[in-house]
């Protein structure tokens, strides 16, 4: 029996393998558990063999312990795998599925992520978690004080300023009972305000450390934490042919829903990572701000983009720019060169 592909249904116990042999026969199906597969697919598997996983939670480590027992390792995002499956959904039909979706020509994979890449990744998503755990205690005490007849201005600046009279005003309406707690949501706003702090300052030194990062930070609209979020999300972007791909993937490009050989042009897909692109979008969007100030020729550009076309046209299309000059950054190791950026 020798293999050629197997395909793995990721759990967090229980692993469902399927292989076939070079004559497209399945050949070993088996049920194993977390601690065992491993040294189950390195007995019976070779190296060089084909190993393909959806690309899901803890996906990456698995592919990472793969290759260094010398099989290759293909991932593939879920919605790819989904019409391969037959029948019923059950561990042994995804196994089958994924097996069979890593064999079709035209698959499209996920890269494997490296170390490196899951720490700036990590720490992006708690950063994000923060934030969004501040503006909702931010909007909790919004909600709370208007029972009482007291509103300030909707920036969080203004919140942080108007909390501090509040406690301090005798006449203002506010019992002590109610004092005292709008004191404990005080404090966790200025909790949550250090944690974000600190989490920014990691971030700022994960971006002076990465040549990457520091090469990114020279187009217009991308700081330490957009050149972190980029490169953890596509690496040195080798898996993408061109810029139009790696714009395509972050959802920067128009859904298209053609049908007789007439082309019909959506608004943009938003496929792929949400948080990458939202801050390529604010990115851009603070470029547009500054751009009549300038007189390169990417501002030129979209200063006369943004003067015929909605500004979030205008917004979407300098962040689809970006992404495709970052492409070029990262694949190539080049620095950014203004004469190229509005070719």
């Amino acid at each position: 029996m020798k293999l050629t592909r197997i395909g793995v249904d990721v759990a967090k116990q229980v692993f469902q393998v399927h292989g076939v042999d070079r004559h497209e026969q399945p050949v070993w199906r088996r049920r194993l558990s977390r601690d065992r597969w491993l040294k189950a697919v390195s007995e019976v598997a070779e190296p060089g063999c084909v190993v393909g996983m959806e690309a899901c939670g803890g996906a990456h480590h698995w592919a990472r312990e793969l290759q260094a027992r010398g099989f290759r390792v293909k991932l593939i995002a879920p919605q790819f795998v989904k019409p391969y499956v037959k029948s019923n959904k059950n561990d042994a039909n995804d196994a089958e599925a994924i097996c069979e979706a890593m064999s079709r020509p035209s698959m499209r994979f996920v890269s494997v992520k490296s170390i490196d890449q899951q720490d700036l990744q990590a720490m992006h998503r708690v950063r994000s978690s923060l934030v969004e755990q501040r503006t909702a205690k931010g909007n909790q005490i919004r909600g709370l004080v208007a029972e009482y007849g007291l509103v300030a201005s909707k920036d969080m600046s203004s919140l942080r300023h108007a909390i501090p009279a509040w406690l301090e005003d005798a006449d203002n309406g506010l019992s002590m009972r109610f004092r005292q707690l709008l004191e404990g949501l005080w404090r966790d706003l200025r909790m949550l305000d250090v944690r974000i702090v600190e989490l920014d300052g990691q971030i700022n030194e994960a971006a002076k450390a990465n040549l990457d990062a520091r090469r990114l930070q020279q187009l217009r609209g991308v700081g330490p934490v957009v050149a972190t979020a980029l490169i953890a999300c596509v690496g040195d972007a080798k898996q993408f042919a061109n810029g139009r791909q790696m714009a395509a993937s972050l959802g920067l490009t128009p859904r298209q829903h053609s049908s007789g050989g007439k082309d019909r042009l959506l608004g943009i897909s938003k496929r792929g990572d949400t948080y990458v692109r939202s801050l390529l979008v604010h990115g851009a969007r603070a470029m547009l701000r500054t751009a009549p100030c300038h007189d390169d020729s990417l501002s030129r550009w979209v200063t006369r983009l943004s003067a015929r076309a909605h500004p979030n046209v205008a917004c979407v299309a300098m962040a689809n720019k970006t992404a495709r000059m970052a492409w070029a950054m990262l694949r190539h190791g080049t620095n950014y060169q203004p004469a190229l950026a509005a070719a």
